[in-house]
């Protein structure tokens, strides 16, 4: 109740929902995390970053300091968020900030940048942006939709009439005929103006974290430990089943920040391990939150994703014609 009582009135435009003459793209989610809003994003900030002087903003969720921040890859997950650092290590040359108050920040990067991707910002209505793309993992979407605490959804699904793109995420590579029809019949119910696009996980080759990893040939490694702390675990540790057989999974919470047990923990679990080419695997959100230092005697690499869109070219088409154009050279 509360949230349809917020939504209406934005609706109503009793509360103030500002639009910005900056280009904005927001990308979200309905439901709790695990939807793909990093893979979207960095993919975005790939593709528009030749074309326009481009900014990143988010919330820089777990984080313990407060108001605008510039990220720089000197700082810590727990100054910064997880995500914007990553973000920054991945594109050092884009400019990449938090402010829990993202109109503030937009204020802040229009004077220098002219589009600004906004993460996890669909239920920050204060900001009427120039995109609005919002992503339903497959799942998801397929299964019942319930708020939380009863489901994993923290807004209602009206609120897609908002979106101008829907993106289904983390789809199989052959999606049957009947689950399309059956999301696109969710999804016009209550916005027949969305472009609806699907796309796929792609895992990328791991990464060495540590000297140890370095010396070690991941392909021969005997037994892995998967180390999460993400919203949804699942598809990787799918494709890590699938691809070498039994993983041994320790599992956190999302944004989890480590602590000396933790890691207490996951060196106990490698001395019950009787192979010596065990490897420790974790994600590359997680990459930033851990102490690698801590874990030295141990292999340890992350698995970098990428986001595959179908109809690629076409879905950055419809983004396009909703900015407009650059105001000045990105060099």
């Amino acid at each position: 109740m509360v949230i349809w009582i917020r939504n209406k009135l934005y609706d109503l435009r009793i509360l103030a929902s500002k639009s910005f003459p900056v280009n904005t793209i927001v990308i979200g989610n309905l439901a709790v995390g695990g939807a793909g809003k990093s893979p979207i994003t960095q993919k975005c900030v790939a593709y528009f970053t030749d074309k326009y002087k481009v900014a990143t903003l988010s919330r820089g969720y777990g984080r313990s300091t407060h108001g605008f921040m510039l990220v720089e890859k000197e700082h810590r997950a727990d100054q910064v968020g997880d995500e914007p650092l990553q973000m920054k290590h991945n594109f050092d040359q884009v400019t990449v900030a938090v402010d829990e108050d993202r109109a503030h920040g937009i204020e802040i990067l229009q004077q220098n940048h002219d589009l600004i991707l906004l993460d996890d910002a669909y239920q920050h209505r204060k900001i009427t942006p120039k995109c609005a793309l919002l992503l339903f993992d497959y799942p998801s979407i397929l299964g019942p939709i319930w708020l939380l605490p009863t489901g994993n959804f923290r807004d209602t699904m009206n609120q897609t009439k908002r979106a101008d793109i829907v993106l289904i995420t983390k789809c199989p590579h052959n999606i049957p005929a009947q689950d399309k029809e059956k999301i696109e019949t969710k999804i016009r119910k209550y916005n027949n103006r969305a472009s609806i696009y699907y796309s796929q996980i792609r895992y990328l080759s791991p990464e060495p974290l540590n000297d140890l990893a370095k010396a070690h040939v991941y392909q021969q490694a005997k037994q892995i430990v998967l180390l999460t702390g993400i919203a949804n675990p699942k598809p990787l540790l799918d494709y890590l089943t699938n691809k070498h057989g039994q993983v041994d999974h320790l599992s956190y919470p999302d944004h989890h920040a480590f602590t000396s047990f933790d890691y207490l923990e996951i060196k106990a679990k490698f001395s019950k391990i009787k192979t010596k080419d065990a490897i420790l695997v974790t994600t590359e959100k997680d990459a930033q939150r851990l102490a690698v230092d801590k874990l030295v005697d141990i292999p340890l690499y992350y698995i970098p994703i990428a986001m595959d869109v179908q109809q690629e070219r076409d879905f950055f088409k419809v983004i396009e014609q909703r900015l407009n154009p650059p105001t000045r050279k990105t060099s």
